[in-house]
């Protein structure tokens, strides 16, 4: 007869102490996202569906045209700028560094490292709850290369954060029009999905190991040195390489805007130069999230056709110049020049529809 033992299998304490870091890192997330997104973003909404309004242009305010290039112009936007954004920045450097010390890189992989569709899918919907900006989901984004996930899985949690967010889904609705938000879905989710994946590409071969289980041996190298040695060694080299062009970006933006957003008489409104123009410009424009929706309010009041605004749907969210700056050493110049040209083709593609059914 067959004696069971009832006893408890041995659990590796390594292991017991991976699952310990990956509930930390979910709770930091979810605090983090509730103050600085979901919560803000709750009365938002109510605002949105009262007032049909969620502020006014950061490119003008209540003015038709922006400021004419100058210091003071780059200053005055990169103030207003950073202070929308100060928090979801700093919660997406958190969150980016966290991430590289406390999720194994095992776990990451066997989910997100391979270049399959699955893959891709899993890293776009994984960003529905982030709802951050391009450049605040960057940090994010460099932390999940640097645990080598692949390409397209990143890239599809990097646009998916700004592009197919539901909280701008639902200002956008009660603002603008379903249409707009219809428009919006559908390209956001051809670039989240589409483009991410052909960006695989572009990256050459990747390879994986193909033993995905998570070893003492590898989970010890790399818990190796204490948590907080780890954090700050991460968060440092994060903000080293990223910050400094980011601040330098926007401050040229912020200066130039006038020159990216001039004042378009209603007789261009619907040009096909226009939609190109204001495509390639929303590309390299930076915002925080949603601000597209007071400014694409703001410019067609002051006569702006509905295909430039359409273009500007989808372009102005999704990437910018800071933004591109910001993760151009984590993934390989082919597909980041892939990516720019997608999203001004689906901004032009974006704006031609709005021509036809706005």
């Amino acid at each position: 007869m067959t004696h069971t033992s009832n006893t408890s299998p041995h659990i590796d304490p390594i292991n017991k102490r991976v699952v310990l870091y990956v509930v930390v890192f979910l709770i930091i997330a979810i605090v983090g996202l509730t103050y600085v997104k979901w919560w803000p973003y709750y009365h938002k909404a109510f605002d949105a569906a009262t007032k049909h309004s969620i502020g006014s242009s950061i490119i003008s305010g209540k003015n038709p045209t922006a400021p004419a290039p100058s210091w003071q112009a780059a200053w005055d936007y990169a103030l207003t700028y950073y202070k929308s954004v100060w928090k979801a920045a700093l919660l997406g450097i958190v969150l980016g560094s966290l991430l590289q010390v406390l999720l194994p890189s095992t776990w990451l992989l066997r989910v997100l490292g391979k270049t399959s569709f699955r893959s891709t899918l899993i890293g776009g919907f994984s960003s529905l709850p982030g709802m951050m900006c391009t450049c605040c989901a960057a940090p994010l984004a460099v932390g999940l290369r640097k645990k080598n996930v692949s390409v397209g899985a990143s890239l599809a949690f990097w646009l998916g954060n700004p592009t197919i967010n539901p909280a701008t889904l639902v200002f956008m609705t009660f603002v603008l029009s379903w249409k707009f938000t219809l428009i919006r879905l559908i390209f956001g989710l051809i670039l989240t999905f589409g483009v991410s994946y052909y960006a695989n590409l572009f990256a050459g071969k990747t390879k994986l190991p193909e033993n995905l289980t998570v070893k003492t041996e590898e989970v010890t190298e790399e818990k190796a040195g204490s948590f907080i040695q780890r954090w700050f060694k991460s968060m440092w080299s994060m903000i080293l390489h990223i910050v400094p062009a980011y601040i330098i970006a926007v401050l040229l933006l912020g200066a130039s805007r006038a020159w990216l957003f001039p004042a378009v008489g209603e007789t261009a409104g619907n040009s096909i130069l226009l939609i190109i123009g204001f495509a390639i410009a929303g590309m390299l424009f930076v915002i925080p999230t949603a601000a597209e929706i007071p400014i694409i309010q703001s410019l067609m009041s002051f006569g702006l056709g509905t295909g430039p605004a359409a273009a500007l749907l989808l372009t102005l969210p999704s990437v910018s110049l800071p933004s591109l700056l910001m993760i151009s050493k984590s993934f390989p110049k082919k597909v980041i020049l892939f990516v720019t040209v997608s999203v001004v083709g689906l901004g032009l593609l974006s704006g031609i529809v709005g021509v036809i059914i706005l």
